[in-house]
């Protein structure tokens, strides 16, 4: 997809942080939108701002993880539209602590808004997408979709999922001219770090400055794979070090990530509060 102008996109999880950096990027670039998300405030705040830039917005208030809510958010997408070129699923949520800690109800949200949302999308709009002839699926994935941590093993399961969904995606329609893309940031400084959820209220997890990177920074990322049809995207300098260690020396990465764990937490804080850091949207 050479050219963004004048085309249709969907973008979940707009209202702030990763989503809200694309619709902005995907505005400038001279899209059309159609915006999702649960916050109603912050969603119509990114609508305005991206309508500064010319463009024409739909927003739409939407729980993720409620299909019946995707369904009639999709049917009123319809109404409005009857094209689309461009999916973004971009919505996350996350926990940090033990597996044994989570709560059903925990599990089953994280699971319905990062990865059934997303299936659930991706399935009902193929047809529309396939009619476009030059379209594309951008999935915003994780480093944590390619490389194992600790203490988030149910976001971990659908990172990974998301990432084989895009890798599936991109090999059974290529022909088709339907591109798609994994989207695999590092730390990114995002509204995920203050409402993802913990098993221990009592502590915040946060990195040092440098660890981290921008919203509008994998925005532009985000963007650029689009018009290439690239498949992985790998953002930060220390999640490609950690990808590219976990793939060529998977041993040493079990064992960073085993062992080697506490003799890393100088590069993390802990203080008093109810946040956590999680690398995604």
């Amino acid at each position: 997809m050479r050219s963004i102008r004048g085309k249709k996109a969907i973008v979940t999880g707009a209202a702030s942080g990763i989503g809200r950096a694309i619709a902005l990027e995907l505005a400038k670039e001279g899209a059309a939108l159609f915006l999702l998300d649960i916050d109603a405030t912050k969603l119509d705040a990114t609508a305005q701002e991206a309508r500064s830039y010319g463009a024409e917005v739909v927003t739409t208030v939407c729980d993720l993880s409620d299909s019946a809510q995707i369904s009639e958010a999709v049917s009123y997408f319809r109404t409005v539209w009857g094209r689309l070129d461009i999916l973004v699923n971009n919505a996350g949520v996350a926990y940090y602590g033990g597996t044994h800690l989570m709560t059903e109800e925990q599990w089953r949200r994280i699971v319905s808004v990062n990865l059934m949302a997303p299936m659930q999308l991706i399935h009902t709009l193929l047809p529309t997408l396939l009619l476009a002839g030059d379209a594309h699926i951008l999935n915003v994935c994780s480093i944590f979709g390619l490389a194992p941590w600790r203490k988030t093993t149910t976001y971990q399961a659908t990172k990974y999922g998301l990432v084989g969904l895009t890798a599936a995606l991109r090999a059974e329609y290529f022909h088709a001219n339907l591109g798609a893309t994994a989207l695999c940031p590092g730390f990114v400084q995002t509204s995920l770090l203050q409402e993802a959820t913990t098993a221990h209220p009592a502590w915040r997890k946060s990195l040092v400055p440098w660890f981290c990177t921008t919203p509008e920074h994998v925005a532009r990322k985000a963007v650029r794979a689009i018009q290439r049809n690239q498949g992985t995207v790998v953002i930060t300098p220390l999640a490609h070090i950690y990808w590219r260690l976990a793939r060529l020396f998977p041993s040493l990465a079990d064992w960073l990530v085993r062992q080697g764990w506490h003799r890393t937490t100088k590069l993390v804080r802990f203080e008093h509060d109810h946040q956590v850091v999680l690398p995604s949207e």
